[in-house]
């Protein structure tokens, strides 16, 4: 069975999504499609929230948000506990992301970056995988100590 990814967006980045959508299935992945479901103004909260209690319950192993210009889905996203959420709009941010700080959610801007960028952006940051081993584990450790210490802060 394929890895599931999970992807959401508002409707600041419905369309990038609903493109995005055929790509993750055509790479072979699952996709948990968690909307929204047209173009009508929505929350971004909702659905970036949405989008990481699905990774907390193991529905999904890595996730994918849209919104305007991903700052507000990766905001939202790392409020929820357990969660790394990140904004990246190149590759070597993308990398990094998983490489040095084992994030699970990507977010874009889709009035950001266009299609192309988009679509390389996702293909490359599923290909990462985070070592456990690395000299980063040790500092990612030290952020998930800090967060069960601190709840709510």
């Amino acid at each position: 069975m394929s890895e599931t990814v999970a992807i959401a967006a508002d409707h600041g980045g419905f369309e990038l999504k609903s493109l995005l959508v055929p790509e993750l299935r055509a790479l072979g992945f699952a996709v948990l499609d968690l909307g929204t479901v047209n173009g009508d103004a929505v929350d971004y909260p909702d659905f970036a929230q949405a989008l990481a209690a699905a990774l907390r319950e193991r529905r999904a192993g890595r996730g994918v948000l849209i919104c305007g210009t991903g700052i507000g889905m990766a905001i939202s996203a790392n409020k929820v506990a357990g969660i790394r959420a990140t904004t990246a709009h190149d590759s070597f941010s993308a990398e990094r992301s998983v490489l040095s700080n084992n994030c699970q959610v990507l977010t874009m801007g889709q009035r950001v970056i266009g299609l192309e960028l988009a679509r390389r952006l996702v293909r490359e940051w599923l290909g990462y995988v985070f070592d456990e081993q690395s000299a980063s584990a040790q500092k990612v450790a030290v952020i998930s100590a800090y967060e069960s210490a601190n709840p709510g802060s």
